[in-house]
Order: structure tokens, then C-alpha cells, then sequence
């Protein structure tokens, strides 16, 4: 009887301890706190060392590179939102996880990186912009923006305690950037004792267009001149989707929605704008303060009476500084963050990312937006910290994606990596920054055409020097480019002699990538031609404006 008592005293003591070690290993798993702003520049970073961002500097995201890694050549494989978006929540590529285009519907439902730690007992929490439909899965606590989000007194959308309905929707009094900060904040300190990892995603709206600034920081950039670049006035050749683009500065941006243009002196009265509400969404005081701001500085526009180049160049100036304005409020809201997990002690044994969902034109070629498979569309920006596992000043210059951000967390969480995902996780290689090469290519796939900007559906493959591409809706080009000679990709060298063996070779490494990826001849599917005109016709109404053209 004693040893049958011995022996149960025995198994319950182990059981105990077990347990207790399988407690103590959750709660070693580090804290993920995964910050994506919408449509950040590289250049916008001061820690890339870009000319614009050395005049307009985002020191707390600096903070994060220079305290862990900052990745030197980091690329989405779909340079848009939503579908990076999903990119980086399935670890699958575009035509794999099924959103390839904004507009679809995600599928909630298939398996996410957050359901994954979720069951492997992470607390999980998402806050900010969701934008690919439907109701967030595989999280404990979200607050979403309704739609795109507006910058002033957004709507939340989250689930709601009442009986009669699943969702409530609420409109927030203030900027979205700093009430996204705020709920995230609330939660880190709600949820730090709570004996489990957290895992949660700060999604901020800025700096996606409109640009609106946060109203601290209205006159912020009013002195600056920042640099404009060489290829603002570029004329393309052998680059005819370039050229049939919508996204040019001092063509298609809306003077009044995107610029701020008022339509005579002395007005407050906006020139063309198509979304009121973004504006009329202020309350009285916040309007009052907006218009004193902007009344001044477009008077001054208004009695300069510019045109041709010089009105083109004042736009380029309006843009960068409404639109680095609303990122030195998504810094302030990273600072805030860092501060309190310095403040709290959690920082040792948590993983900061900064990234954004795909690159943006700051002038370059004239552009705006993003879309193509060009380097400053392409590239996303990406810095991380994680003291207990990545050593300081660390500086990565493998090609990695956002494809690579699923596997990497579940590989920090110890939980297994499912076979199926087409990324890889980042850890070893930011930790060690082991020999050899991470990757020797990408691959990409943009299908959101006929769509806002006319950018028409390509695909394509980058190495370590080239870029192979296929522009095969409407008009079947290809396009080949010799990065190391020509980093702006101004000379378009396909069907070059010269370059026969590297055309060639790139050819094969596409269709393995293809092959590799699972990508079958459904994904290159052409527009009809009568849809693609009638798409053209309708944009060139909705970006209306009372200046002309300027002619490259």
C-alpha cells in the first residue's frame, strides 16, 4: 500500500513539474509586436539613408535598426495592400492563399500564422487596418478600421457584447495613428502579467493617401525644399505600361483630395475632390485649425499663378510634405511603443518588426503609388529587434519577402512550420547571419488591372543583378533590366544581343520559380480590350482637374 501511495505521490509530483516546465517554456516564447504601416517608402526611413528621409527623420524607427537589423533588400511579391496583407498572414503567395487583387474576398477561414500561435497559447491582438474583408480570425482582441480608414475620427469596427448584433461600429474622436498606438499600448499593459506570449499587430492606416497629417504637424515641413529626382520628367522607351500609367504627380493626383488645393484665393473650398468625407469627417475645431493652416499656404500658391514645371515641382513639395508628415506621426507612435516595453521590462524577451505592406514612388518617374514591379514599389522597407537573439547593428543584405514573416514567427514561437509554406523563416538568418545565400531570386505577380492607376497586370523574376519581367495584359511586353548598371531601370535591355546568355537564363530561373511556386497558366488570363477602354475613359473623368497636362 505505501509503495502504491509512493508511486502516485510520485506520477503527481511529476506531472506537476512537467507542467510547470511546459508553463516556463510558454512563457520564454518572445513577445511579437508586428508594426506595418500602409505604403512606406524605403526612402521615407532615415536609417536607408535616402536624401528625403535625412530632411524629414524617423529616429524611433532608426531606433529598432540600429538596436537589431535592418534589411537591406527586403520585396513584397504583390505590391499591393490587400494582398501582401494576406501574403504575410498565410505565408502563401497571391494565387495560392486566393486574395490576388483588392476587391476579392480573403478567405478567412484557411490557416493563418495567428491561429497557429493562438492555439499554441500566445494571446494574440490585432489593431488598425484589416482591409481584405470579412471578420479577423485567430485573434483574442481586435479593433479594426471600417474599410480603408479615414485619418480623423475613424470608425472601428469590432465585436460587439450585444445579443441582437456580432459587430459593433464606432466612430473614435481623434487621429487614427495615435488611437491605433493608444489600443495597442492598452493592451501590452492589460495582457503583460498575463503568464503568456503576446503576439499582436499595430496596422496603421498612414501613410496611405490622402496623406492626411495629424494636426501637431501641419506646419512641420512648410520650409523645407526636398530634393526632387532626376527621372521626375522621365520619357520612357520600350516601357509602354509606363507610359499608360495614372499615377503621375502633376497628372493624376486630385488637387483637391490629394493636394490640398483650395479653388480660388481666399477660399477654404477644396478644388477636385471625389471623397468628401475624409474632410468633412473633422469636427468644427479640428476643421478650424485645418483651415488656418492650409488658407495661407495656398493663397500663397494662388497669387504665384504657377504653371508648366514649376506648377509640377509645387505639387512634388505639397506631396512630400503632407505625406512625410503623416509618418513622423506613425514615429511618434513607434517611440511610444519602445518606450513602454523599455518602462515594463518587457523588451529583452520581445521581437519588434517596423515594415510596411510594399514600397512607394516618391517622385521617381514622376509616380506616385506603387504597383509595379520596379525597385521603389517593389522593396519593403524592414527593421527588427529582439535583444535576447539579435545582436545590434546587425545589417542584412540576402533577398527576403514578406513570404518570409509567417514562417519566422512560428519558428520564434517553437511551433512547426507546416511543409506548404512557400517562405522561409528568418530566423537563422538574422541571428547568425549564416554564410551563403539566403535566396538567389524572387519571384512576383501584380494582377489589379483594369484598376485605379492602369498599372497592367506583369509578373516577373528578380536575382541578385537582374530583373526579368512580362507586362502580359493588353499589350505583351517583356522588359529586362541590368540592376548593377542601371538601379533606376531607365534602359530597357530585352532582346539586347549583349545580353542573350543573361536573357536566356533568366527565362529558365522564371519558369522554375513558376513551376516551384505552383503558378499555372490561369494566373495570365488577359483583360479584353473593350474593358481596358472603358476603364481608361471612366479614370480620366474621376481625376478631373483645371490645370494641363505636363508634357514629359
Amino acid at each position: 500500500m505505501k509503495k502504491l501511495l509512493s508511486f502516485g505521490l510520485f506520477m503527481s509530483l511529476f506531472f506537476v513539474y512537467s507542467c510547470n516546465d511546459k508553463d516556463q517554456e510558454a512563457s520564454q516564447a518572445p513577445n511579437i509586436i508586428y508594426i506595418m504601416a500602409d505604403d512606406h517608402a524605403q526612402q521615407a526611413i532615415s536609417a536607408y539613408g535616402h536624401p528625403v528621409s535625412q530632411l524629414a527623420p524617423t529616429p524611433n524607427i532608426d531606433r529598432i535598426a540600429r538596436e537589431g537589423a535592418l534589411f537591406k533588400r527586403n520585396y513584397c511579391t504583390n505590391s499591393l495592400c490587400g494582398p501582401s496583407r494576406a501574403v504575410v498572414l498565410t505565408g502563401l503567395h497571391s494565387h495560392i492563399n486566393g486574395f490576388r487583387m483588392n476587391g476579392e474576398q480573403f478567405d478567412n477561414n484557411q490557416r493563418t500564422f495567428p491561429k497557429m500561435l493562438q492555439k499554441n497559447n500566445y494571446t494574440t491582438a490585432l489593431f488598425g487596418k484589416w482591409h481584405i474583408g470579412g471578420a479577423p480570425q485567430g485573434f483574442d482582441s481586435w479593433d479594426i478600421l471600417n474599410d480603408q480608414g479615414n485619418y480623423y475620427n475613424p470608425e472601428f469596427i469590432h465585436e460587439s457584447n450585444s445579443k441582437d448584433k456580432k459587430y459593433d461600429t464606432i466612430i473614435e474622436t481623434g487621429y487614427a495613428t495615435d488611437i491605433i498606438t493608444e489600443k495597442a499600448l492598452n493592451f501590452l499593459k492589460e495582457n503583460k502579467d498575463s503568464g503568456k506570449p503576446i503576439m499582436m499587430m499595430v496596422h496603421h492606416k498612414a501613410p496611405h493617401r490622402n496623406w492626411m497629417p495629424p494636426l501637431r504637424y501641419l506646419h512641420l515641413f512648410d520650409s523645407i525644399q526636398f530634393p526632387i529626382p532626376d527621372s521626375y520628367y522621365r520619357h520612357f522607351e520600350k516601357q509602354e505600361a509606363s507610359e499608360d500609367q495614372l499615377q503621375t504627380i502633376y497628372n493624376d493626383m486630385y488637387e483637391g483630395h490629394d493636394l490640398r488645393m483650395s479653388k480660388e484665393y481666399g477660399s477654404t473650398e477644396l478644388a477636385h475632390n471625389p471623397w468628401t468625407r475624409d474632410f468633412t469627417r473633422m469636427n468644427e475645431e479640428q476643421r478650424a485649425i485645418w483651415d488656418a493652416a492650409y488658407l495661407p499656404k495656398n493663397n500663397a500658391f494662388h497669387k504665384a499663378n504657377l504653371s508648366g514645371k514649376a506648377l509640377a515641382e509645387w505639387k512634388f513639395q505639397r506631396y512630400m510634405q503632407d505625406y512625410l508628415a503623416t509618418i513622423r506621426a506613425v514615429d511618434d507612435g513607434v517611440g511610444a511603443l519602445l518606450d513602454y516595453l523599455d518602462e515594463s521590462g518587457l523588451a529583452e524577451n520581445t521581437i519588434v518588426i517596423y515594415t510596411t505592406d510594399q514600397g512607394f514612388y516618391l517622385g521617381e518617374n514622376g509616380w506616385f503609388d506603387k504597383r509595379f514591379m520596379y525597385e521603389p514599389s517593389l522593396e519593403m522597407p524592414m527593421v527588427m529587434r529582439y535583444p535576447k537573439g539579435i545582436k545590434a547593428g546587425t545589417v542584412i543584405e540576402d533577398m527576403t519577402q514578406n513570404l518570409d514573416f509567417a514562417p519566422t514567427f512560428l519558428d520564434y514561437a517553437g511551433v512547426p512550420i507546416p511543409e506548404d509554406f512557400q517562405g522561409k523563416s528568418l530566423k537563422s538568418l538574422v541571428e547568425n547571419n549564416s554564410e551563403g545565400v539566403f535566396r538567389d531570386a524572387i519571384y512576383y505577380h501584380y494582377y489589379d488591372f483594369p484598376a485605379f492607376h492602369m498599372v497592367k497586370r506583369h509578373y516577373g523574376v528578380r536575382t541578385d543583378r537582374y530583373k526579368l519581367m512580362h507586362f502580359y495584359d493588353d499589350n505583351d511586353q517583356w522588359e529586362l533590366y541590368d540592376l548593377e548598371k542601371d538601379p533606376t531601370e531607365a534602359n530597357n535591355l530585352y532582346g539586347d544581343k549583349q545580353y542573350a546568355e543573361v536573357q536566356s537564363q533568366l527565362h529558365a530561373r522564371l519558369k522554375e520559380l513558376q513551376a516551384q511556386y505552383g503558378v499555372t497558366d490561369n494566373e495570365f488570363k488577359k483583360t479584353p480590350k473593350e474593358k481596358v477602354d472603358r476603364a481608361y475613359k471612366n479614370f480620366e473623368k474621376l481625376r478631373g482637374r483645371s490645370d494641363k497636362l505636363i508634357e514629359r
